[in-house]
């Protein structure tokens, strides 16, 4: 569709650190199928030079602020409608405080550095705290391992720049200064250089970054028409890159991958910082070569963009750089995620929307849940061991520390005293998951990998017990403090004569917290 992309009158300039002081505060890429016709190019300044690019293989992310992945539907968004279509949208929810905000810095902070605010040390917009030395954005990353790549940043928020997020490791940068001089000029003028570098040069990695959308929804609300045209706006931009991309004369010879990802949501309002669901939501969009069309994976969060560019690029990352992320087209293999056909809607829970389909008390092939000495009534969905995903399970009750679970992926399994509870019932919570039985015959050690949430209080209990060949089990590990979303490992030898093992998680409590378990991997050694 072709439409006009001159710009709108610019709203009052509103800076995005002191409203969130506040208030608390690709159709691309692959570039393979066909791109929604874009409007006329505007005349573009001289674009800085860049080194000639070496790579057949390209990436460009479009990084949009504060947009909220469900009104798109509601705007008119060509490009992003198409990208859609042709490539994989993965939507999820993002942390809240105590791990961070809300906020611009934590969340391109997690979208350049592909791991999460607790590597990364950017929990709100001072910045204070950042670990980028140890985990760099993935421009800076580029530039350590493929340094014969020409890439290029722009942006509008400054602090992507000075505080060292994005810009870092790009050949050139153009930075400007939306707070002082308002987002919709400058998200034009981003949107200009980087189509005449896309065109003239030859680019291998871009970063481009339009901050109108945040500034929207600051000053009309998420629920807005004025929102909305900012998304029309910026999905127009979005599409003067990708038809740049489609006219270089070597297109037919390149591998391009485009991603567009945005880094929290908005209230109806107005607003961010906080842990409403509205705030918290995020999205991956990306379209390229081995990139399914049409997909629509439960199991992406806001670390995989990195991973993605990396995997784009022919990448592998080293361990040692601790990426909480994978690529967007890499699904999960946890068990749990058999689950999404027969997840049910609230059946006693009141303050979730009757749409939201989110848990279950079915088991995966194998596996079963032991509630044999669990107290009587209680909220249904909580009796005992319970399969969730973050929409469903953080809604119970926010600001628990449930929006910490950032490394459980799609479904996870959960045992939570404290919502079953909320309803009157009688004797204690508890109730024992247990595992398949796993080969081990002529094996010396078995490991059991997990990732894990747990938060402690009074006499609960949270313990890993072993069975091997089906006898006793035997306690191997007991939780009795706090464990924030983190991956654990657990490796015992294998007794002599034993053919099998399976894996117990026992829970008691009385009112008290949850433990949540997800990406549960048995290996033999």
């Amino acid at each position: 569709m072709s439409r006009s992309l001159s710009s709108p009158p610019p709203s009052s300039p509103v800076s995005r650190r002191s409203v969130l002081a506040t208030t608390a505060a690709a159709a691309t890429a692959a570039v393979v199928a066909p791109l929604a016709t874009a409007a006329p190019s505007h005349a573009a300044a001289a674009a800085a030079a860049l080194p000639d690019g070496t790579s057949k293989d390209k990436v460009l992310v479009v990084g949009m602020d504060g947009l909220r992945h469900d009104v798109i539907a509601t705007a008119n968004a060509p490009h992003l409608t198409s990208m859609m279509a042709n490539g994989t949208y993965g939507t999820s929810l993002l942390y809240a405080n105590p791990m961070a905000a809300t906020s611009s810095g934590p969340g391109w902070s997690t979208i350049s550095t592909g791991v999460w605010p607790d590597k990364h040390g950017v929990r709100e917009n001072s910045f204070a705290g950042k670990n980028y030395g140890q985990y760099p954005g993935f421009l800076a990353r580029l530039a350590q391992v493929r340094p014969q790549l020409s890439t290029y940043a722009a942006v509008d928020w400054k602090p992507l720049d000075t505080q060292g997020t994005v810009t870092p490791g790009a050949d050139a940068k153009l930075v400007l200064d939306g707070d002082r001089d308002g987002y919709t000029g400058h998200d034009a003028t981003i949107a200009a250089e980087t189509e005449s570098i896309l065109r003239n040069q030859n680019p291998d990695v871009l970063f481009v970054y339009f901050g109108q959308t945040d500034i929207a929804g600051h000053n009309s609300g998420a629920a807005s028409a004025a929102y909305r045209r900012a998304i029309e706006v910026q999905d127009g931009h979005l599409g003067r890159l990708l038809a740049a991309i489609r006219a270089r004369p070597s297109y037919a010879a390149e591998r391009w991958t485009v991603i567009v990802a945005t880094d929290h949501g908005h209230t109806d309002s107005g607003g961010h910082g906080g842990s409403a669901i509205e705030e918290r939501r995020t999205f991956v969009l990306a379209q390229g070569p081995g990139i399914a069309a049409g997909a629509r994976p439960a199991d992406t969060r806001l670390v995989d963009v990195a991973a993605t560019v990396f995997r784009q690029l022919g990448i592998v990352p080293d361990p040692a750089w601790g990426l909480d992320g994978k690529p967007i087209q890499e699904r999960s293999t946890d068990p749990f995620e058999a689950l999404h056909p027969v997840l049910a809607g609230r059946a006693d829970e009141t303050g979730i929307p009757a749409g939201v389909l989110g848990w279950t008390h079915t088991a995966p092939s194998g596996w079963s849940v032991v509630n044999s000495a669990m107290g009587t009534g209680g909220v249904s969905e909580w009796r005992g061991w319970a399969f969730a995903t973050d929409e469903f399970w953080s809604r119970t009750q926010r600001d628990q520390h449930r929006e910490l679970n950032v490394r459980s992926r799609g479904v996870f399994a959960v045992a939570d005293s404290d919502e079953w509870d909320d309803r009157a019932s009688s004797g204690p919570y508890d109730s024992t998951l247990v595992t398949p039985a796993y080969a081990v015959a002529g094996k010396s050690t078995v490991t059991l990998g997990l990732t894990t949430l747990y938060r402690q209080e009074g006499s609960q209990s949270a313990r890993i017990l072993a069975s091997w060949n089906g006898g006793t089990p035997v306690e191997v590990k007991r939780y009795t403090s706090d464990v924030v979303s983190q991956p654990q490992s657990l490796t015992l030898n294998v007794p002599s004569g034993a053919a099998n093992v399976s894996f117990r998680f026992h829970y008691t409590g009385s009112n008290n917290w949850y433990w949540v378990i997800d990406g549960v991997k048995v290996t033999t050694g």
